[in-house]
């Protein structure tokens, strides 16, 4: 299930998803490589993460999902909004430097096509940051957040994906050990969650954050053609015998 622009716009302009936006953004400034002169892919819901890249890189595009529907971006400035399918996207081979993927790679119905698109996408070298919702956080058990919908992510299966691929991860970080609610109590108490919630590692985080990187072989072997096994009747027509030039014709009417 893929919640729509509706509720996106309705989360990321409440109390609780202003703070979502304020820790995240803090996560992908981290995480980000100096992006001057570079091509920058933003995935899914990520206008609210790439106004302080925008500015810097040459081109920035943001691909969202016809799923779950448009949005014009940047305000007061001309559209780098595209709608299309994940796994189709409308961009020439190579000529992205860095992808940002938020709210996206849960949303998929086919994470490995997803993958072979970006690596299809990416130039030599490229590099992906990818924010998804960790299985077992509180965040992914409740849904009145965008990160209780689609499918969660174990850093194992995240990191199986990326390798699988030829995306090598780099750096890997946590974030949103905050409780999903909008009680003012608790969101005055952000900073402390996080920096308290880091003593345990990723035990209660509710986000992972990976740096990739591009490697320059192919992503996925050629796959081999199925042998299709036909089946001779018995009893099917014969070419007639020809005899050896040896034997005389006349010496079996004799």
């Amino acid at each position: 299930m893929t919640p729509d622009i509706k509720q996106m716009l309705a989360f990321y302009n409440s109390p609780l998803g202003v703070k979502t936006r304020t820790l995240l953004q803090k996560q992908i400034n981290m995480l980000s490589p100096d992006v001057r002169g570079q091509n920058i892919l933003g995935l899914g819901f990520t206008s609210p993460y790439l106004r302080p890249l925008y500015k810097k890189a040459q081109r920035t595009i943001l691909a969202m999902s016809a799923r779950m529907g448009p949005k014009a971006w940047p305000n007061n400035a001309p559209n780098c909004t595209i709608l299309c399918d994940p796994q189709e996207l409308p961009i020439s081979d190579a000529s992205i430097d860095l992808i940002i993927a938020v709210h996206s790679f849960e949303y998929v119905n086919d994470s490995e096509d997803l993958m072979r698109e970006l690596w299809r996408i990416a130039a030599p070298n490229a590099q992906i940051i990818v924010i998804v919702p960790r299985r077992h956080g509180i965040w992914a058990q409740r849904d009145n957040t965008p990160l209780g919908f689609g499918h969660p992510y174990s850093r194992s299966q995240l990191d199986k994906l990326l390798n699988e691929h030829n995306f090598i991860p780099q750096v890997w970080s946590e974030a949103l050990y905050l409780p999903p609610s909008n009680l003012p109590l608790l969101l005055k108490s952000s900073n402390l969650f996080e920096k308290g919630g880091r003593v345990f590692g990723a035990t209660f985080a509710s986000i992972m954050c990976v740096r990739a990187k591009k490697q320059l072989f192919p992503a996925v072997p050629r796959r081999k053609r199925k042998q299709r096994l036909v089946r001779i009747p018995i009893l099917a027509p014969q070419a007639a015998m020809k005899l050896p030039k040896t034997i005389n014709p006349k010496n079996f009417c004799e």
